[in-house]
């Protein structure tokens, strides 16, 4: 009796001696291991995490190395679904909202293999199939460890695509220099020098051809709006023979609502779009369903294609894979974003400081994972994407 007293003295005093940034640190960590949908699925080992980033937290002086020291944990993660509601002037910008260009390593080089459309690094000059040399002046491979997980000892292939979206999307507070070789003489660009004019439609539409309708929704699928706005384009190219839906712009954020809206339009049975799955990890249980679209107003007769790219993200990837589950469309593009699952808020009580995680796993129809999707017609860059649409109609 003795002996479990002082064990309970022991942990209360511990506990009433914590700094705040301690019980946060702890409450995050609770947090994830209850709540993280992809534990097992990404093999993140929480205790090792954990213990690794531990001894950084009693020595913090402020809340902005705390919020610093919760950005370097999100690593861990290796997913832009995976992000602080809070930022300093020199945090990295979140992927895949924030960046502009997609890099991949080709043996000993680092390529440019897309480049979002109107954005900087488009703007300024630099070209897919480009080889890049430096980031901001320094050697892009040291500069990827930064962003790499610290609790695992060989990196996959998500793991050094994450750190090189979260490179090249670069900080708030710097401009990016971006060094290539052409013709054998290095050359910089720099993608914010340039301005870039960022649309406030909810989208856009026009006609392609006589017989094409085309819209384009401008990362919207979060405002209810975009469902009447959708409703009135889509009843204008009623008779069309062919209607592009253009979701390379999408990449954070949005709504079931919205989404099935959208693809309501587009059937005349009620259909299934996805499968969600939720650990009940207290009882060692799993609860999983199948989540439907109903039709809704006119139906669109003609045929449907839809693009999606490195910036179609979370629900617009939601869609593209309803699409696809319903067979009502041909979903032609590169892979997409592959944000994880459906997300949940958390806040820490002592800071207050916010963040979000998947919560819930997300699957096509036919079992397989939301983030491995690969559309029926596989094209390499936006570039290409547009050239197979043109092939396929025609103008």
């Amino acid at each position: 009796m003795k002996n479990a007293f002082l064990l309970l003295l022991l942990v209360t005093s511990h506990a009433i001696g914590q700094t705040t940034y301690e019980k946060d640190f702890d409450e995050f960590w609770k947090d994830v291991k209850d709540n993280y949908a992809y534990l097992d699925q990404q093999h993140i080992d929480v205790e090792k995490a954990k213990s690794i980033y531990s001894p950084k937290v009693s020595v913090l002086k402020n809340r902005e190395e705390f919020i610093r020291l919760l950005e370097n944990m999100l690593n861990e993660f290796y997913n832009g679904h995976v992000s602080l509601n809070t930022n300093l002037n020199s945090s990295n910008r979140i992927v895949p909202s924030g960046s502009d260009i997609w890099v991949e390593k080709v043996g000993n080089d680092y390529a440019i293999k897309d480049l979002r459309k109107g954005f900087g690094a488009e703007k300024c000059g630099l070209k897919i199939g480009m080889h890049i040399t430096k980031f901001n002046d320094k050697e892009i491979g040291p500069q990827l460890n930064q962003f790499l997980p610290k609790s695992v000892e060989t990196f996959n292939l998500k793991m050094y695509d994450y750190a090189m979206a979260m490179l090249f999307a670069g900080t708030h507070d710097k401009p990016r220099k971006i060094t290539v070789v052409e013709n054998g003489i290095e050359k910089d660009y720099f993608p914010d020098a340039v301005v870039v004019s960022q649309t406030e439609n909810i989208l856009d539409s026009r006609l392609l051809s006589p017989q094409t309708g085309y819209i384009k929704i401008n990362n919207s699928l979060g405002n209810t709006g975009l469902i009447a706005e959708f409703d009135s384009v889509l009843d204008t190219f009623s008779k069309t023979k062919y209607l592009v839906i253009d979701l390379t712009e999408t990449p954070g954020g949005g709504n079931t609502t919205v989404a099935r809206a959208i693809m309501g339009r587009f059937i005349s049975e009620k259909m299934p779009y996805q499968q969600h799955e939720f650990d009940e990890k207290e009882f060692e249980t799993k609860r999983s369903w199948v989540e439907y679209v109903v039709p809704r107003k006119t139906k669109y007769n003609g045929k449907v294609y839809v693009l999606v790219g490195h910036w179609t993200g979370s629900m617009g990837e939601g869609i593209a894979i309803g699409f696809d589950a319903m067979k009502n469309a041909t979903v032609i593009g590169t892979e997409m974003a592959g944000l994880l699952g459906a997300i949940s808020n958390f806040q820490l009580s002592e800071s207050k400081i916010g963040y979000q995680i998947p919560t819930e796993r997300l699957y096509h129809v036919n079992g397989t994972p939301r983030e491995d999707f690969t559309p029926k017609v596989r094209t390499e860059n936006g570039d290409q994407t547009w050239a197979e649409v043109k092939r396929r109609l025609g103008f």
